[in-house]
């Protein structure tokens, strides 16, 4: 029989190691360039393979859970996470991390949404299921400040290349606790077919448009190698469409983007994720690149947005039931955009609390504002035998848009550099940069005003209650019937 303490205290280490995961990285890129040699735009691989590929690969990755059991598939990403975390501290070349960051991903993607479904099928519905997911969504600001804190000590102290190895033995760890947590759980009703087709063309695609972006510059836009794989990157994601309109289960099925109300949450989710992840990966090189802080004193200047998004989340949370997804989104776009503003002002000898707390601290309240409304319109109204659909497709979103606006943002910075590397030539490519993120900060407002405001009805109610025509419908996890290995959700109203 599972141990639920046991179980849940597994699941949240898992969440908790991805999100540390992904900070260590924030912290070691100035040391892994200086080290390898990497130009800015081969750095950004770093951090754009491992979100693609997780992000790409995440549908995936829930299927593969319910075709092969969840603790088989549980374990293998732990595996893999494990591997891939030991072969990137021994890595003796950028090319080698790249890789690991990439197999990363897709450890990543196997683990994450396992995670989530062993939780939701360990614990019933109601109080305890909701304080089992109240701990889990927990774990992302716990993860984000401690692979700060932490990674910024290990990595100062001892070098880039322990950030890495410091996660094998806590895996090692968890692997021995799944034999003895998790249940074997044999699959009885395997889905017919798992659309691996769709899957692999569409992070090949993602990946393509990646390289044609950050290679450009060098290369020239209208250079037979950028349009060569631009012409490629358009193929693959043409056969993504054509898999998902013929597979009998598709990745994406056409109907779940039917809802103006979906489609707009998710854009939205897309652009706020490019803006805090492009955000975020220019204030690490330029503190550390320009301002000279060590890995423990930036991650200890860095804590503040974490922190912040924490708050910001809880807040709009209390508001976001009363005024409606759009007023909410759209004080997190301006949020974004006063704090990419105000890193505009970026200089060789900026001082940390008359620019990069303040914007920190804007940017922060703009992720946990903006996130938390389009998330909520992603996956409000949705039915119920879509609703595991709905939300994985929200957090695949998350990963790909982090990982598109990594390598635009850092493409862009590059080019304001010039050829001449200087801590001024950096400081004007990360001006460049960050205004790229107001014009993101932009488009997201566009999108708020324009796809997440209610349409309206005769005697209707508050804005939140417009959009669908009825009271505002929140999603609740839930095993769905006759299909335990999916988590769904349930639509509640208030």
């Amino acid at each position: 029989m599972p141990r639920p303490g046991g179980v849940l205290a597994l699941l949240c280490a898992a969440n908790l190691l991805a999100i540390f995961d992904m900070e260590i990285v924030g912290v070691a890129l100035p040391s892994i360039q200086r080290d390898f040699g990497l130009a800015a735009t081969e750095t950004q691989w770093i951090v754009s393979a491992n979100l693609l590929a997780w992000g790409g690969l995440l549908l995936l990755g829930g299927r593969a859970a319910d075709y092969f059991g969840r603790r088989r598939i549980f374990m293998l990403g732990l595996g893999l996470f494990l591997a891939t975390s030991l072969l990137a501290g021994l890595a003796w070349n950028g090319g080698v991390l790249v890789a690991m960051r990439a197999l990363h991903g897709v450890s990543a993607a196997l683990m994450y949404p396992t995670a989530l479904s062993i939780l939701m099928n360990t614990f019933s519905e109601g109080r305890p299921r909701n304080r089992a997911l109240a701990f889990w969504a927990g774990m992302g600001g716990t993860g984000s400040t401690l692979g700060l804190l932490l990674g910024g000590a290990v990595i100062d102290r001892f070098g880039w290349h322990w950030g890495f190895l410091l996660q094998v033995p806590i895996t090692a760890l968890m692997l021995v606790m799944c034999l003895v947590l998790l249940p074997d759980d044999r699959v009885t009703g395997r889905p017919r077919t798992m659309d691996v087709t769709g899957a692999l063309s569409v992070t090949a695609g993602l990946g393509l448009v990646v390289y044609a972006v950050a290679e450009a510059p060098a290369a020239g836009w209208t250079s037979t190698r950028t349009l060569g794989t631009a012409a490629l990157a358009a193929a693959a994601l043409a056969l993504f469409a054509l898999v998902e309109s013929r597979s009998p289960t598709p990745l994406v099925p056409p109907r779940i983007l039917r809802s103006r109300l979906r489609v707009g949450g998710n854009l939205v989710v897309f652009v706020v994720t490019m803006i805090a992840f492009s955000m975020t990966y220019l204030y690490a090189l330029y503190a550390q690149q320009v301002l000279g802080y060590s890995p423990l004193e930036y991650a200890l200047s860095g804590t503040v947005f974490p922190v912040t998004v924490i708050v910001a989340a809880y807040l709009g949370q209390l508001v976001l039931h009363r005024v409606g997804f759009r007023p909410v989104a759209v004080t997190g776009s301006l949020l974004f955009g006063a704090g990419s503003l105000w890193f505009t002002r970026v200089a060789v000898d900026s001082s940390y609390f008359g620019l990069s707390f303040f914007a920190l601290l804007l940017l922060g309240a703009g992720l946990g504002a903006g996130t938390l409304a389009a998330s909520a319109a992603a996956l409000t109204d949705v039915d119920e035998r879509e609703a595991g659909l709905a939300s994985g497709v929200n957090t695949a979103t998350v990963m790909v848009g982090g990982g598109l606006g990594v390598a635009l943002v850092a493409t862009i910075a590059a080019s304001g550099t010039g050829e001449v590397t200087t801590a001024l030539t950096l400081t004007e490519g990360f001006r460049a940069g960050f205004t790229a993120g107001v014009v993101l900060s932009v488009v997201c407002l566009v999108l708020s005003l324009v796809l997440l405001g209610p349409r309206r009805r005769p005697g209707a109610g508050t804005a939140a209650e417009q959009d669908q025509g009825g009271p505002l419908r929140l999603v609740v996890p839930e095993p769905r019937s006759g299909d335990a290995d999916q988590p769904s959700l349930k639509t509640t109203e208030r």
